[in-house]
C-alpha cells in the first residue's frame, strides 16, 4: 500500500511539473553581454546595448531611442526595433525576421536570416550588405537613404515610397524586384 501511495505523489507532482508553464525569462541589456546565454532580450529606451558571441534563445527587442551594436550573435527568434536610434547587426544569425521600423539608421551586413529583413519608416541611413535571407526583403518609406549590396534573396526585394530611392547592385533574388529596387 505504501508503495501505491509512494508512486501515486510521484506520479502527481510529475504531472505538477509537465502542465506548469515554462516562462522564458527576459534579460535587459545596459552596457556589453558576451559569449553567454540568455531567453529574451530587451534593449530599454535609450539605452546601449553591445552584443558579441551571445546566443539569444528568444527574441531581441530595441525600444525607443536604443542602440544596439550586435556582432556574431545568434538569435533563434527574431529582432524587432521601433524608434531605436541605431541597430548593427554584423555576421550574426537570425532564425527570424528582422524588423526595423520608425528609427533612426541601421547596418545589417554579413548576416544569415531565415525570415524577412524589413525596414519601414526609418529616418536615417540605412546599409544592408551581403546578407543570406531567406525570405523576402522589403523597404518601404524609408527617407534617409538605402544603400542594398550584394544580398543573396530567396523571396522578393520589394521597395516603395522610399526618399530618396535605394542605391545598390549586385543582389541575387529568386522572386521579384519590385517598384524601386526592380533594377537593384
Amino acid at each position: 500500500m505504501r508503495r501505491l501511495i509512494s508512486i501515486l505523489i510521484a506520479a502527481m507532482a510529475l504531472s505538477v511539473l509537465i502542465a506548469s508553464p515554462v516562462l522564458a525569462e527576459e534579460r535587459t541589456c545596459r552596457g556589453s553581454i558576451g559569449a553567454a546565454t540568455v531567453d529574451n532580450l530587451r534593449v530599454p529606451q535609450g539605452a546601449t546595448c553591445r552584443l558579441t558571441e551571445t546566443y539569444v534563445k528568444g527574441t531581441i527587442k530595441v525600444e525607443r531611442g536604443a542602440i544596439l551594436e550586435a556582432r556574431r550573435v545568434r538569435v533563434v527568434g527574431n529582432v524587432q526595433a521601433e524608434n531605436h536610434h541605431s541597430v548593427l547587426l554584423r555576421n550574426s544569425t537570425v532564425g527570424g525576421s528582422v524588423q526595423l521600423k520608425q528609427g533612426g539608421s541601421a547596418k545589417v551586413v554579413g548576416n544569415r536570416i531565415t525570415g524577412d529583413l524589413q525596414f519601414d519608416a526609418d529616418r536615417r541611413a540605412i546599409r544592408a550588405k551581403d546578407n543570406r535571407i531567406n525570405g523576402s526583403l522589403q523597404a518601404m518609406s524609408n527617407t534617409g537613404g538605402l544603400a542594398i549590396i550584394t544580398n543573396r534573396i530567396d523571396g522578393n526585394l520589394q521597395c516603395k515610397s522610399n526618399s530618396p530611392a535605394p542605391t545598390g547592385w549586385g543582389n541575387i533574388v529568386q522572386g521579384n524586384k519590385e517598384d524601386q529596387c526592380r533594377r537593384l
